[in-house]
């Protein structure tokens, strides 16, 4: 990543715009810059911090000729985009890298305890120190975010003369301000404010209840510092004072798509650009025209029949040409799911003879009847796979699962026709339930009841964090989702002592609709590693009979039981039931629905009413 160029000794209190061929400062794996480190999130380097900049393409904030571009036509034709890149490369052997800037500006030195913007410390040229006594500068621990995704350094003038807001007098103050710790405690109360100006001195004490800013009547100041030259918007949200290195400063909303058939095959991508032409052919001897002018009389890499069968499957998607304006992204996004669901179960048999195809999926071989107790029907061996997952926003303060699209902060001031992607390489094992089995458990009143109580605090929390009143989206949390999500925290905990991956490099798809009972349990590493042959194993017919009944014992007991199993809400929202970190929870990077929509009881039952449990007949002696 490359930092923005030094400041002035005595420059403007702006942060100045970066350059290119500047020192890099720090080194992020790719996937990172999706996940962990994308655009808007805050990132520490040695003793210094910064936040993550824009894509804008006309502020040359990424280097597009070191971004690789990734192909994946149904995923972008939901997003609105031609296609998605690879971020930069931070390596040795890059020229460029993702462009950051200087955040917070407000710095405190350790040596005289000042605390003020880091452009009046008069630091030497290149280096981020203290002028006077040439200690290194901290930059503040703490910032303030709204749920519409601004960010801005912490108000400590006004969070330190706040007697004075409170009592309704205007003041103006300019002397110096200083940041130390009483070291007494650990705790907030210990970091002292103070100023030359002879006001008391104040702690942090207090700083992040949800009112404090409120009470001061500070409101957000609409900054948006990742985004050059953005202007501050008008925002009537009141700030959450918060850590910068806080899960909640930064979250990304990504959305992800498989490969599949006729698309998984790669020899398509050498047609990427000429869609719009060979869409409007209508039969063999048109496309074979179309293929020699594309590869000026070579062989094309693709058959003239093979073209056709393309456009079928691109018009039986979207028949209008684009996506139909009546229905909206989540829309578009479900059905792409439906697709993957679709073919997952009719599978894409292994050729030899082929080996550009990023798909195969097939039934184990043996005898099914050991399943038939389990509820699955006939599991599918994915041998290989491809999946993009491309940021398309994030959150700041609210979890992007129960967010809207108005709490999205965007990643670039001006509409890119790309987005940042990465894409994985692996393998899974897809398990599908026999539906009229789960359609009969569900019936069940005891197992209605408990779903219902999920769904209505999830959509509670909907209602909640929806911006528009009209348009709350309808919880997802209906027995056959819940029952799905769980199990698949369930395999993944078992899978991960057996398959040689640890839980935190398996994820789980869940396929959860009125036509849908599946889950693909997948590697989501994005090296090789992520196809060792360890995961696909476990689908096999014995070694997956095995796996389900030890996992349903395991996940029987808790050792936080009679707590978990009675709990009546737990969970980020209270959208668990008898669910906890010491039983069916994941890794973030493992879960959909960031550990959300779990309840154990669905699987084994409980003491009073084992009954509920769809596989507690498993469990008995």
């Amino acid at each position: 990543m490359t930092p923005p160029p030094s400041r002035r000794r005595r420059g403007t209190t702006g942060s100045a715009a970066p350059t290119r061929n500047l020192p890099r400062r720090g080194a992020v794996r790719r996937a990172q810059a999706i996940t962990t480190y994308g655009v808007g999130s805050l990132v520490a380097v040695d003793q210094e911090s910064f936040i993550v900049a824009g894509i804008d393409s006309a502020a040359e904030q990424w280097p597009l000729d070191e971004a690789p571009v990734i192909r994946e036509p149904r995923l972008a034709r939901v997003l609105g985009v031609r296609h998605f890149r690879l971020p930069p490369a931070s390596g040795d052997d890059s020229r460029d890298g993702i462009r950051v800037r200087r955040f917070p500006l407000w710095h405190h030195c350790p040596g005289c305890h000042a605390l003020d913007h880091v452009a009046k410390f008069n630091s030497p040229p290149g280096r981020n120190e203290c002028g006077e006594c040439r200690e290194s500068l901290v930059p503040s621990r703490f910032v303030v975010a709204c749920e519409d995704g601004h960010i801005s350094d912490f108000p400590y003038r006004d969070w330190l003369h706040r007697r004075r807001r409170g009592e309704g007098v205007s003041f103006s103050c300019d002397g110096r301000m200083s940041l130390r710790s009483s070291g007494h405690t650990s705790s907030l109360r210990s970091v002292v404010l103070s100023c030359s100006c002879g006001v008391p001195e104040v702690s942090m004490e207090g700083s992040f209840r949800a009112g404090a800013l409120r009470e001061l009547n500070i409101g957000c100041r609409g900054e948006r510092p990742w985004l050059k030259d953005a202007p501050r918007l008008s925002c009537s949200l009141t700030p959450r004072t918060l850590q910068r290195g806080s899960s909640a400063v930064w979250q990304p909303v990504l959305r992800s798509a498989l490969s599949i058939p006729p698309w998984s095959d790669t020899r398509v991508h050498a047609l990427d650009r000429h869609w719009d032409k060979l869409r409007g052919c209508t039969g063999l001897a048109e496309v074979e025209i179309h293929l020699k002018y594309i590869f000026d009389g070579a062989p094309s890499p693709v058959s003239p029949q093979q073209v056709l069968d393309l456009i079928a499957a691109m018009d039986a998607e979207d028949p209008s040409g684009e996506d139909s304006p009546d229905r909206d992204q989540e829309q578009r996004y479900r059905a792409l799911r439906d697709l993957e669901y679709r073919r997952l179960c009719a599978g894409n048999p292994e050729d030899s003879g082929r080996h550009t195809e990023e798909f195969v999926c097939e039934p184990p071989i043996g005898d099914e009847k050991p399943l038939t107790g389990l509820g699955l029907v006939t599991p599918m061996l994915v041998k290989k796979l491809r999946e993009v997952r491309a940021l398309t926003s994030f959150t700041r303060v609210v979890d992007p699962e129960t967010s809207s699209e108005s709490h999205e902060a965007a990643l670039s001031l001006a509409p890119t026709d790309w987005l940042p992607a990465m894409e994985v390489h692996g393998e899974g094992v897809f398990l599908r339930f026999d539906e009229e089995l789960v359609d009969a458990w569900a019936e069940l009143p005891a197992v209605a009841a408990r779903a219902a109580r999920i769904r209505e605090r999830h959509q509670r929390v909907l209602a909640d964090r929806a911006s528009d009143p009209t348009r709350i989206p309808l919880s997802p949390a209906t027995p056959r989702m819940a029952l799905l999500h769980t199990f698949a925290h369930v395999m993944i905990n078992e899978w991960s002592l057996d398959s040689g991956y640890p839980a935190a490099s398996l994820r789980e798809r869940i396929y959860a609709g009125d036509d849908m009972a599946g889950v693909l349990i997948y590697t989501a590493t994005s090296d090789s590693a992520g196809s060792l042959g360890g995961l696909v194993a476990q689908g096999e017919i014995d070694r997956l009979d095995r796996a389900v009944r030890s996992a349903v014992h395991r996940a029987e007991w808790c050792s936080a039981d009679p707590l978990c199993i009675e709990s009546e809400v737990s969970g980020a929202g209270g959208t668990n039931l008898a669910a906890c970190h010491a039983c069916v929870m994941l890794p973030e990077t493992s879960c959909e629905h960031n550990n959300g929509l779990l309840d154990r009881a669905l699987i084994v039952g409980t003491p009073e009413d084992p009954s509920i449990g769809f596989l507690s007949h498993l469990l008995a002696p």
